[in-house]
Parts: structure tokens; sequence; C-alpha cells
């Protein structure tokens, strides 16, 4: 018989349960059971088929991604766990911020707050006093992130249809200006921090000393070939983000709070593009200041609308991608909102290497909570994520039914969870103040 009949027989066989440890987020329908989420558990426990911590959530909006996401972090709270909202586009996480006493961070044309994403972090704090071992240990990471960087902002500009390339040679030009401008080529005992403007500039005039260190013959040979990648530099400076992440980091973080958010709503009448780079940068911003976290230090580090991001192109998702392979050695629970499972594919056409790299996304999530989705998602539900018709009858049916119900994918195993709300919770996670207002 078919696993469909399978049921009337044998009503009572389920999953295999979790351990009642971390977060408890509601009703695990099959089970009859309280359902606990504890992603750093599951990667400690042998017997839960995770190796990694990140998550990745989909449904249709309107379907509770938001509620569910907010209540994890609440209740993750209480075992020690901070959040950090690594970019708020449409400001969903303001009224739990201000319920915690932390006021979020606005980024936006005219206002204060700047951001500097080719900040050191702590692996910069006091150079002067590393050993030379430490400092070459150091010094990899920290060009590395911003090279990660850079090749992601570059790449998300376009000549006219296509990209603009960002090869070995760009990266080498790229590295060896950073290391001029930080000091570093000249063995400086203190680093300086430096900025997007001032790479460009640095660019547009080279010295001796960059033009030998890149091997190039003269300076006229260095113009001409980095061309498209400074003019693709001076559209960001000069461009709808001017002033936001182009300056020295204006802003002081308490990182003991419960909770930080860097809102970004004041972006979106910009375009998604430029809501796209700005989470890129914030994206690495945030990934600096995590390089060092003190032991026990565990955090929540939320991404939503990542894939306004993955349209930037291949280089920009390489950056996302950074991030998740680093979550495990970081402490870190990534925590990424998305709408369906074939966002990441808007990375490219179809058989390029974005869609190549994108689909590798997938699996460095190795949990992912499916909400509900139209039937039009259910081959994208089959096909990337290899799921039966159970498994997609539930999502596009029982899913469509209610907020808050999806199904956790929990390495191969699954669980069909109702997450319940708190009246408390359901308040400050309430987000159609605008549809209810206009009806």
């Amino acid at each position: 018989m078919t696993s469909d009949q399978a049921p009337v027989l044998w009503p009572f066989v389920a999953t295999p349960g979790l351990p009642p440890t971390g977060a408890q987020m509601g009703i695990d329908q099959l089970s009859g059971g309280s359902f606990f989420a504890d992603p750093f558990g599951w990667v400690l426990d042998d017997e839960v088929p995770v190796t990694n911590s990140n998550i990745m959530q989909f449904g249709k909006p309107g379907r509770g991604k938001s509620g569910n996401t907010k209540a994890f972090c609440l209740r993750m709270m209480d075992f020690g766990y901070r959040t950090l909202i690594l970019g708020d586009p449409k400001d969903e996480y303001e009224k739990l911020c201000l319920a915690l006493g932390v006021e979020p961070f606005a980024i936006g044309p005219g206002m204060f707050a700047r951001i500097n994403p080719l900040a050191f972090g702590p692996l910069g704090q006091g150079w002067e006093k590393l050993s030379a071992e430490e400092a070459q240990r150091r010094a990899p990471i920290i060009f590395g992130r911003w090279l990660t960087l850079v090749r992601g902002l570059v790449g998300s500009q376009r000549i006219g249809e296509d990209r603009v390339p960002f090869g070995p040679d760009e990266g080498n030009v790229v590295e060896n200006a950073l290391r001029v401008l930080t000091g570093y080529s000249a063995g400086a005992s203190r680093l300086r921090e430096t900025t997007i403007p001032e790479l460009w500039y640095l660019l547009n005039n080279p010295t001796e000393e960059l033009i030998a260190e890149c091997r190039y013959s003269s300076d006229r040979h260095f113009l001409d070939e980095t061309r498209l990648l400074r003019n693709a530099l001076g559209q960001l400076v000069s461009g709808a983000l001017a002033g936001m992440f182009d300056a020295h980091t204006t802003i002081d973080v308490d990182w003991k709070a419960p909770i930080q958010s860097l809102s970004l709503r004041r972006l979106e009448p910009l375009g998604d593009d430029a809501m796209g780079i700005a989470l890129t940068c914030v994206g690495s911003w945030g990934r600096g200041m995590r390089e060092m976290a003190d032991p026990g230090d565990l955090r929540v580090v939320v991404r939503d609308e990542v894939w306004k991001q993955f349209r930037l192109g291949p280089e920009a998702v390489k950056a996302y991608d950074a991030d998740l392979r680093l979550s495990r050695t970081d402490g870190d629970i990534q925590w990424a909102n998305a709408h369906k499972p074939s966002d990441p594919m808007s990375a490219g056409d179809q058989g390029s290497q974005a869609v190549a790299i994108a689909k590798d996304l997938m699996h460095l999530a190795d949990i992912k909570i499916l909400m509900g989705q139209d039937n039009a998602i259910g081959d994208e539900l089959e096909q990337l994520l290899g799921l039966g018709p159970i498994a997609r009858s539930l999502i596009t049916g029982w899913g469509m039914q209610g907020k808050g119900r999806g199904l956790w994918v929990v390495g191969e195993q699954m669980y069909k969870v109702q997450t319940v709300l708190h009246p408390l919770e359901r308040e400050l996670t309430f987000t159609n103040e605008a549809i209810e207002s206009a009806a």
C-alpha cells in the first residue's frame, strides 16, 4: 500500500521525537506533544541528523513567518541567546525592540546612523600589542571579509544586461589597495580604518607602490585595466546609498542588550537593488562584529527579505554564503526568511553559476521551516528540497488553513508543527497594521 494509506493501520507512528530542550514553539500535530526548537542542541546531539544551526524559513506572505521568527527569538532569550536583526526592511521588529527597551538604529537618507562595512571589528582591536604570528593569522580573515564584500558590491552593478565582472585581477587590485590604505603593507603597528570612498579614490589615483604590487607597467596600464572596477565603485559612492555605508560607523551598539536591530525601512523607496546592496553591507558589518565573540555569547542573527540580496547576482550570493558557513564557529544561529524555495534561484539564469551557488545555500541550512504555500509552489518543494507528496499536501493544504502552521524539516526528519503564541506575543508580532487601518 502507499504511505497515504498506511497511517490508517498505524495511526500513532510518527517521526522520532526531538529532545525537549530549547524554545517551546507549539504543538507537534503528529505526536500530540510539545515541539521544542534547539538548533545548537541538535547539532551536539548525535541522534539528531543536523550538522549546523542555520535555519531557512519559507512561506507565503501572511502565513506567520514573522510571528514564528519573533517567538523563537523571544523564547531563546531564556537560554542566554540575544538577537541581532541584520537589516529590517519593513520595521517589523521595531515593536519587539521597544518592548525590550531597545531603540532600533534607523539607516536612511539624511539619518545620523552610518555603518562602515569596512570596519575592522574586534579582530582589529589592540593590533599594536599583537604578536607577529597573531597579526598574520587575523589579517587574512579581515581582508578576506572585505574582499568578499567588495566583490559582492561590484558584482551587483550592471553593464547593460550583464553584471560587472570581478575576477582574480580585480581581487588582487582591491586587496592590495586595502592593505595600502590600512598601512598593513607598510608594516604599521597600528592599522588605520578605511572606507569605500577612500578605496575608490586610491584606485583612481594609484600610487607607485600599488601599481608595482599589482604588477602593472604604468599608471595608464593600471587605469585602463581597472576601469570597470572603478566605475562600479564610483556608482556606489555617488548613487542612491551615498552617505549611508561610505563613512565611519557612527552608532554605538550595546552588545549586551537582549536585541539590536538595524532598520532599513527608509530605503524602501530606493528600490529592491538598493535594499539588496544595503543588506549586503549590513551583513558584512555584522559578520565582522561577530568574528571574535566571547565564549557563551550566543546570538540569533535574523536576515529578512534575503531574496533582494540574491537578486544582485552570484557575487552577492557568495557574500551571504560566507556568513552561513561561519555560523557554527561563531556560535550564532543564522535565521533567514524568504517567500519560496526558488527565491535563491533569482540570482541568475537557469543553469548559471549563480543558481548553482544558490542551490548550495539550501544545503548550508540543515533546518528548514516550510509554512503555507500555494499549489503552484508544490513542484518547487519536491524538486529543490526532495519532499514527497505527503509533505507537499501538508504545506499547500493544512499549512494554508491557519497562521503559524509549518513543516519543520530537521535534517531529514519532518515535524508538523502549529506555533502557539501567547496573547502578549501576538501583539508584539502583529504586522498587518497598515492593512487593518485601510480596512
